[in-house]
Protein backbone atom coordinates (compact mmCIF):
# COMPACT_ATOMS: atom_id res chain seq x y z
CA UNK A 1 0.00 0.00 0.00
CA UNK A 2 1.25 3.35 -0.34
CA UNK A 3 1.70 5.70 1.76
CA UNK A 4 -0.93 8.58 2.58
CA UNK A 5 -0.86 11.78 2.82
CA UNK A 6 -2.26 13.29 6.03
CA UNK A 7 -4.66 16.42 4.89
CA UNK A 8 -5.58 18.98 8.07
CA UNK A 9 -8.73 20.69 7.90
CA UNK A 10 -9.28 24.13 8.85
CA UNK A 11 -11.93 26.82 9.84
CA UNK A 12 -15.56 25.85 9.77
CA UNK A 13 -14.88 21.97 10.52
CA UNK A 14 -15.61 22.35 14.48
CA UNK A 15 -18.14 20.89 16.21
CA UNK A 16 -19.61 20.60 20.04
CA UNK A 17 -18.09 17.27 21.19
CA UNK A 18 -15.25 17.17 19.02
CA UNK A 19 -12.59 14.69 20.09
CA UNK A 20 -14.71 13.94 22.89
CA UNK A 21 -14.65 10.23 22.07
CA UNK A 22 -10.72 10.07 22.03
CA UNK A 23 -10.31 11.90 25.10
CA UNK A 24 -12.38 9.47 27.44
CA UNK A 25 -11.13 6.49 25.52
CA UNK A 26 -7.41 7.20 24.44
CA UNK A 27 -4.20 8.27 27.09
CA UNK A 28 -2.61 10.03 23.91
CA UNK A 29 -5.47 12.02 23.10
CA UNK A 30 -6.06 13.01 26.57
CA UNK A 31 -2.95 14.52 27.10
CA UNK A 32 -2.98 16.57 23.87
CA UNK A 33 -6.47 18.15 25.08
CA UNK A 34 -5.14 18.30 28.60
CA UNK A 35 -2.07 19.91 27.45
CA UNK A 36 -4.05 22.66 25.46
CA UNK A 37 -5.86 23.67 28.41
CA UNK A 38 -3.15 24.23 30.36
CA UNK A 39 -1.29 26.19 27.56
CA UNK A 40 -4.22 28.34 26.80
CA UNK A 41 -4.85 28.80 30.38
CA UNK A 42 -8.75 28.24 30.27
CA UNK A 43 -10.94 24.94 29.62
CA UNK A 44 -11.13 24.85 25.88
CA UNK A 45 -11.81 20.99 26.44
CA UNK A 46 -15.46 21.77 28.17
CA UNK A 47 -15.91 24.30 25.15
CA UNK A 48 -14.71 21.50 22.62
CA UNK A 49 -17.16 19.22 24.41
CA UNK A 50 -19.92 20.86 25.48
CA UNK A 51 -19.80 24.21 23.41
CA UNK A 52 -21.67 26.39 23.25
CA UNK A 53 -21.61 26.27 19.62
CA UNK A 54 -21.93 29.93 19.03
CA UNK A 55 -18.88 30.25 21.61
CA UNK A 56 -17.14 27.51 19.82
CA UNK A 57 -17.65 29.26 16.47
CA UNK A 58 -15.78 32.59 17.37
CA UNK A 59 -13.13 32.65 15.58
CA UNK A 60 -10.53 32.86 18.43
CA UNK A 61 -12.34 29.77 20.18
CA UNK A 62 -12.27 27.87 16.92
CA UNK A 63 -8.60 28.02 15.49
CA UNK A 64 -7.18 26.86 18.87
CA UNK A 65 -9.53 23.96 19.12
CA UNK A 66 -9.27 22.76 15.36
CA UNK A 67 -5.44 22.37 16.15
CA UNK A 68 -5.82 20.53 19.44
CA UNK A 69 -8.55 18.12 18.06
CA UNK A 70 -5.76 17.10 15.28
CA UNK A 71 -3.13 17.22 16.89
CA UNK A 72 -5.00 14.72 19.10
CA UNK A 73 -5.70 12.01 16.43
CA UNK A 74 -2.75 12.47 14.95
CA UNK A 75 -1.21 11.26 18.70
CA UNK A 76 -3.64 8.48 18.13
CA UNK A 77 -2.87 7.61 14.76
CA UNK A 78 1.11 7.49 15.58
CA UNK A 79 0.21 5.58 18.88
CA UNK A 80 -1.87 2.80 16.95
CA UNK A 81 -0.56 2.09 13.77
CA UNK A 82 2.95 2.64 11.67
CA UNK A 83 1.44 4.74 9.36
CA UNK A 84 3.42 7.32 8.09
CA UNK A 85 2.87 10.09 5.47
CA UNK A 86 4.36 10.56 2.47
CA UNK A 87 3.66 14.31 2.88
CA UNK A 88 1.25 16.87 4.58
CA UNK A 89 -0.68 20.08 4.05
CA UNK A 90 -3.88 22.01 5.45
CA UNK A 91 -6.36 24.00 4.23
CA UNK A 92 -5.31 27.39 5.93
CA UNK A 93 -5.55 27.36 9.45
CA UNK A 94 -4.91 23.32 9.00
CA UNK A 95 -1.43 24.00 8.18
CA UNK A 96 -0.56 24.70 11.22
CA UNK A 97 -1.54 21.15 12.28
CA UNK A 98 0.44 19.96 9.33
CA UNK A 99 3.84 21.60 10.64
CA UNK A 100 3.29 19.85 14.40
CA UNK A 101 2.56 16.67 11.79
CA UNK A 102 5.79 17.23 9.61
CA UNK A 103 8.01 17.93 13.12
CA UNK A 104 8.23 20.91 12.24
CA UNK A 105 6.94 22.91 15.35
CA UNK A 106 6.45 21.42 18.64
CA UNK A 107 2.43 21.25 19.55
CA UNK A 108 3.22 23.84 22.56
CA UNK A 109 4.20 26.78 20.31
CA UNK A 110 1.97 25.74 17.48
CA UNK A 111 -0.96 26.30 19.76
CA UNK A 112 0.48 29.68 21.17
CA UNK A 113 0.98 30.83 17.94
CA UNK A 114 -2.70 29.72 16.93
CA UNK A 115 -4.50 31.53 19.63
CA UNK A 116 -2.65 34.91 18.61
CA UNK A 117 -3.43 34.56 15.54
CA UNK A 118 -7.03 33.46 16.32
CA UNK A 119 -7.19 36.61 18.41
CA UNK A 120 -5.88 39.01 15.89
CA UNK A 121 -8.41 38.23 13.06
CA UNK A 122 -11.06 38.29 15.16
CA UNK A 123 -9.81 41.41 16.47
CA UNK A 124 -9.34 42.61 12.61
CA UNK A 125 -12.74 41.84 11.78
CA UNK A 126 -14.26 43.89 14.78
CA UNK A 127 -12.24 46.63 13.43
CA UNK A 128 -12.52 46.56 9.86
CA UNK A 129 -15.93 44.36 9.22
CA UNK A 130 -15.85 42.05 5.90
CA UNK A 131 -17.89 38.85 4.81
CA UNK A 132 -17.00 35.85 2.55
CA UNK A 133 -19.19 34.02 0.33
CA UNK A 134 -19.31 31.06 -1.38
CA UNK A 135 -19.78 30.80 -5.76
CA UNK A 136 -21.07 27.67 -6.98
CA UNK A 137 -20.84 26.77 -10.76
CA UNK A 138 -18.67 29.32 -12.09
CA UNK A 139 -15.26 28.95 -13.61
CA UNK A 140 -12.50 31.13 -11.48
CA UNK A 141 -12.02 33.69 -14.70
CA UNK A 142 -15.72 34.50 -13.86
CA UNK A 143 -15.32 34.46 -9.92
CA UNK A 144 -12.21 36.93 -10.71
CA UNK A 145 -14.57 39.42 -13.35
CA UNK A 146 -16.98 39.47 -10.50
CA UNK A 147 -15.01 40.33 -8.37
CA UNK A 148 -13.32 42.88 -10.43
CA UNK A 149 -16.67 44.94 -11.12
CA UNK A 150 -17.76 44.78 -7.78
CA UNK A 151 -14.67 46.49 -6.90
CA UNK A 152 -15.18 49.15 -9.36
CA UNK A 153 -18.52 49.44 -8.51
CA UNK A 154 -18.18 50.01 -4.96
CA UNK A 155 -14.72 51.27 -4.55
CA UNK A 156 -14.14 48.82 -1.79
CA UNK A 157 -11.95 45.46 -1.82
CA UNK A 158 -13.53 41.89 -2.88
CA UNK A 159 -10.92 38.79 -3.96
CA UNK A 160 -11.29 35.67 -4.58
CA UNK A 161 -10.29 33.79 -1.24
CA UNK A 162 -10.33 30.03 -1.40
CA UNK A 163 -10.33 28.20 -4.65
CA UNK A 164 -11.79 24.57 -3.00
CA UNK A 165 -12.56 22.31 -5.94
CA UNK A 166 -13.55 22.81 -9.45
CA UNK A 167 -16.44 24.75 -10.08
CA UNK A 168 -16.40 26.18 -6.18
CA UNK A 169 -14.94 29.26 -5.37
CA UNK A 170 -14.94 31.22 -1.80
CA UNK A 171 -14.65 34.95 -2.20
CA UNK A 172 -13.78 37.57 0.44
CA UNK A 173 -13.77 41.40 0.81
CA UNK A 174 -15.50 44.27 2.44
CA UNK A 175 -19.22 43.46 3.28
CA UNK A 176 -20.95 45.84 0.54
CA UNK A 177 -18.49 44.59 -2.27
CA UNK A 178 -18.80 40.79 -1.31
CA UNK A 179 -22.85 41.45 -1.63
CA UNK A 180 -22.56 43.07 -4.87
CA UNK A 181 -20.28 40.07 -6.15
CA UNK A 182 -23.16 38.06 -5.04
CA UNK A 183 -25.50 39.56 -6.87
CA UNK A 184 -23.47 39.59 -9.82
CA UNK A 185 -22.75 36.13 -9.95
CA UNK A 186 -26.20 35.10 -9.20
CA UNK A 187 -27.15 35.65 -12.42
CA UNK A 188 -24.63 33.04 -13.93
CA UNK A 189 -23.43 30.62 -11.21
CA UNK A 190 -25.59 27.47 -10.06
CA UNK A 191 -25.85 29.38 -5.90
CA UNK A 192 -24.00 32.16 -5.04
CA UNK A 193 -24.01 32.83 -1.08
CA UNK A 194 -23.16 34.88 2.09
CA UNK A 195 -21.49 33.01 4.49
CA UNK A 196 -22.07 33.00 8.16
CA UNK A 197 -18.34 34.86 9.27
CA UNK A 198 -17.73 38.14 10.17
CA UNK A 199 -14.33 38.26 8.97
CA UNK A 200 -12.60 38.80 5.50
CA UNK A 201 -10.22 35.81 5.84
CA UNK A 202 -7.71 35.70 2.63
CA UNK A 203 -8.30 39.33 1.73
CA UNK A 204 -6.61 42.52 1.98
CA UNK A 205 -8.64 43.43 5.29
CA UNK A 206 -6.80 40.96 6.85
CA UNK A 207 -3.27 43.25 5.89
CA UNK A 208 -3.64 44.94 9.35
CA UNK A 209 -2.86 42.53 11.57
CA UNK A 210 0.78 41.29 10.07
CA UNK A 211 2.72 43.48 11.56
CA UNK A 212 1.82 41.67 14.60
CA UNK A 213 1.43 38.18 13.40
CA UNK A 214 5.07 38.17 12.32
CA UNK A 215 6.39 39.11 15.20
CA UNK A 216 4.45 35.97 17.12
CA UNK A 217 5.73 33.71 13.52
CA UNK A 218 9.12 35.30 14.32
CA UNK A 219 9.65 34.27 17.78
CA UNK A 220 9.33 30.08 17.08
CA UNK A 221 11.63 27.91 15.92
CA UNK A 222 11.00 26.17 13.30
CA UNK A 223 12.53 22.37 12.44
CA UNK A 224 12.91 21.75 8.84
CA UNK A 225 10.02 19.15 7.68
CA UNK A 226 10.58 15.86 8.48
CA UNK A 227 8.07 14.93 5.74
CA UNK A 228 7.50 17.17 2.72
CA UNK A 229 5.01 19.53 3.83
CA UNK A 230 3.04 21.57 1.02
CA UNK A 231 1.72 24.80 1.49
CA UNK A 232 -1.99 25.55 0.61
CA UNK A 233 -1.56 29.34 -0.76
CA UNK A 234 1.25 28.43 -3.44
CA UNK A 235 1.14 24.74 -3.60
CA UNK A 236 4.81 24.14 -3.22
CA UNK A 237 7.12 22.47 -0.80
CA UNK A 238 7.80 24.18 2.48
CA UNK A 239 11.16 23.11 2.45
CA UNK A 240 13.35 25.49 5.17
CA UNK A 241 11.99 27.87 7.97
CA UNK A 242 12.31 30.80 6.00
CA UNK A 243 9.94 29.85 2.97
CA UNK A 244 7.48 28.57 5.98
CA UNK A 245 7.29 31.76 8.14
CA UNK A 246 6.81 33.97 4.87
CA UNK A 247 4.12 31.44 4.12
CA UNK A 248 2.03 31.45 7.45
CA UNK A 249 2.54 35.49 6.26
CA UNK A 250 1.10 35.47 3.64
CA UNK A 251 -1.97 33.09 3.84
CA UNK A 252 -3.40 35.58 5.71
CA UNK A 253 -4.21 37.70 2.84
CA UNK A 254 -3.43 35.41 -0.35
CA UNK A 255 -6.22 32.51 -1.36
CA UNK A 256 -6.18 29.49 -0.90
CA UNK A 257 -5.09 27.19 -3.71
CA UNK A 258 -6.48 23.94 -2.63
CA UNK A 259 -7.18 22.42 -5.76
CA UNK A 260 -3.82 23.03 -7.00
CA UNK A 261 -2.36 21.76 -3.06
CA UNK A 262 -4.44 18.28 -3.46
CA UNK A 263 -3.63 17.83 -7.13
Amino acid sequence: MKAPAFVFPGQGSQFVGMAQSLYESDPQARQVIDSADQILGYKLSDLMFNGPEEQLKDTAQAQPAILTASVAVLRVLASRTDIHPAATTGHSLGLFSALVSAGTLSFEDCLTLVQQRGRLMKETGESNPGSMAAILGLQNDDVADCCRQAQELTGMPVVAAGYNCPGQCVISGAEQAVQTAVDLASERARKATVLDVTIAAHSPLMDSMRNEFEHYVNSVSFAKPSTPLYSSTTAQPLVNDVAIRKDLIAQLSYPVRWTETVS
